[in-house]
């Protein structure tokens, strides 16, 4: 088979008018020079050179190969020209996977202003709350909440979170606010069950340590999409990421609960198969998610902190004490 060092040193020779001057330009020796030409002569089985102590002379066939090498050689350079510069600028197909809450939200919004800040730039964002295996379907970047479960990932943390137990103003006007994790026995639960897999648990930080509660209710969704909307309509309790319900909790469209009892502290990661042969387009866009999710972490936690709840409801002799005043 012909290397293409070969082809370099046929087409410098004869332009140089030297093999050993070729041979000197690309790092050969004058011995390694003539061993290669002669191997590059006899793999295509015809002279290419005449050679003689004091010049080169390209036999027919070696005008013939000559011209053909001139354009393989181009064409291999401007190859390695597009490929370089696509590691210094955003060009190309990005593909983007994402939880469907934390994509509607974040990361769509974050790849559309990614993309139009960079035209040479296709940008696809897959949503899905099941597990996907990022190399098998092809994808660059991914954005997970939560600890990394495949080895073959490198990870970069964008911010921290933590889940939320919250429900909708109407439904605490309904049911009450549960005061404790115990009380949640008496509430309607909004569950997420991922397929092939066992329902989310919801654990909360106490003075005893860490307290995991089981959630049963008659609303099940294995989109946590659906159980923020389901939240937001009055439906029941549901135990979500703060990035999730940040703006509904500011907008008062839900109401952090347990605010005291705040759940294990997590992380949002971006995900992505090698760091060493990362394209320019995901390295530049993972940089763009940490300088995003870094200005906002601070205002998205704080819509968790601990608050004020109110008082309980009065009972029994309090109660007709109110009323009879």
């Amino acid at each position: 088979m012909v290397e293409l060092e070969d082809m370099r040193l046929f087409v410098c020779a004869v332009a140089g008018g030297s093999l050993s001057a070729a041979g000197r330009e690309l790092g050969f020796s004058p011995a390694v020079a003539s061993k290669r030409m002669t191997r590059l002569e006899t793999a295509l089985g015809v002279r290419l050179l005449q050679r003689s102590s004091r010049r080169l002379t390209l036999t027919g066939e070696g005008a013939t190969y000559h011209e053909r090498c001139v354009a393989i050689l181009a064409d291999v350079s401007e190859a390695e020209l597009a490929v370089s510069a696509g590691q210094a600028e955003a060009r190309g197909l990005l593909h983007v996977s994402a939880p469907v809450d934390l994509g509607r939200q974040w990361i769509g919004p974050a790849a559309a202003d990614f993309a139009a800040a960079h035209p040479q730039l296709r940008v696809r964002v897959s949503l899905s709350d099941s597990v996907v295996d990022l190399l098998e379907a092809g994808v660059d970047v991914a954005v997970r909440i939560g600890a990394l479960a495949d080895s073959r990932l490198v990870s970069r943390r964008l911010a921290r979170s933590r889940r939320v137990l919250c429900a909708a103003p109407a439904y605490l006007a309904r049911r009450g606010w549960p005061r404790a994790p115990a009380d949640l026995d008496g509430h309607a639960c909004i569950v997420l069950q991922r397929p092939g897999m066992r329902p989310l648990s919801w654990t909360f930080r106490t003075a005893q340590g860490l307290h995991t509660v089981r959630p049963s209710g008659r609303l099940v969704a294995d989109s946590g999409d659906l159980v923020r909307d389901w939240a937001v309509a009055g439906h029941g309790l549901a135990f979500k990421s703060i990035w999730d319900v940040a703006a509904d909790i500011d907008a008062g469209r839900l109401v952090p609960l347990l605010t005291d009892l705040p759940a294990p502290s997590s992380a949002v990661n971006v995900l992505y198969p090698s760091r060493r042969f990362l394209p320019a387009r995901a390295r530049l866009f993972v940089d763009f998610l940490q300088q995003r999710f870094a200005a906002r972490e601070a205002a998205v936690l704080a819509a968790a902190s601990p608050r004020a709840e109110p008082p309980p409801p009065p009972r029994g002799r309090d109660r007709d004490r109110k009323r009879s005043a």
